[in-house]
């Protein structure tokens, strides 16, 4: 019997995103808007061994904050449509920025497959990246490709597929360690959080408490009532601002 898997496609702008969606699905694709808002949604169907992955293409986005439309947009595409994978395209050129959006993925906990593009351009550039290292410190698999020459293609298609059937064994238990001033502060709040039946359900802790120290505004809202105020702002209070904004 066929099945049917969706997958979200995310990445950085200018990864290459766009190319390789449209490397792995064709000209099966068609375009809506997601719900209540202007941003396109660009969804592509592909077949494999018989059965049926639906890629969703979400806006292009530095990271999973909500601070601007698009970075709501994707994350409440996440959040709300639970995808059987994430495909988290990243430009090979420019690593350290890309995998920012990487670890926020594996926080999230979803299942996550890397494709690392533009690998032409890092080897121009002179960037030597081991894939297989990097899979293994992330947990995850890390596929190199070439969107614009459908290098990796093949290679990508059957990891997409062979984690969908079995993405209840596939999850990477990776933890960004923030420093000891932060990890002072997350760790009782994820502890927290953890006890709250109707967040657990739904978000990893580590995840929430982290939003919370970055003052994400819908995090905020998530845990209204959940966790006193003073909690998530008490590094503001006894180690400054600047030690708990953890993407700087």
């Amino acid at each position: 019997m066929s099945r049917a898997f969706t997958v979200a496609v995310a990445g950085q702008p200018n990864c290459g995103k766009s190319t390789l969606f449209n490397t792995l699905t064709g000209a099966r694709q068609f375009v809506a808007n997601y719900p209540g808002v202007t941003v396109e949604k660009r969804i592509g169907l592909f077949a494999h061994k018989g059965d049926r992955i639906t890629l969703v293409d979400l806006p292009g986005t530095y990271s999973l904050t909500s601070y601007s439309l698009e970075e709501r947009v994707a994350r409440d595409f996440l959040l709300d449509e639970s995808p059987d994978l994430v495909l988290n395209i990243v430009d090979a050129s420019n690593l350290e920025r890309n995998l920012y959006l990487t670890f926020q993925l594996v926080e999230m906990e979803f299942p996550l497959i890397v494709a690392l593009n533009m690998m032409d351009i890092a080897n121009g550039r002179g960037i030597d990246i081991d894939p297989s290292r990097l899979s293994d410190e992330l947990q995850v698999p890390v596929i190199p490709t070439i969107g614009n020459r459908g290098k990796g293609k093949r290679e990508l298609r059957e990891a997409i597929w062979a984690m969908c059937v079995d993405k209840e064994n596939h999850g990477s238990w990776v933890r960004v360690d923030y420093g000891e001033a932060l990890e002072s502060v997350i760790a009782p709040l994820e502890v927290k959080l953890s006890r709250q039946a109707h967040l657990a359900s739904h978000f990893p802790a580590r995840w929430l408490a982290v939003k919370l120290l970055e003052d994400d505004p819908e995090v905020r809202k998530l845990v209204t009532g959940a966790v006193a105020e003073r909690d998530y702002r008490l590094s503001h209070s006894e180690q400054g601002k600047d030690s708990i904004d953890a993407g700087e």
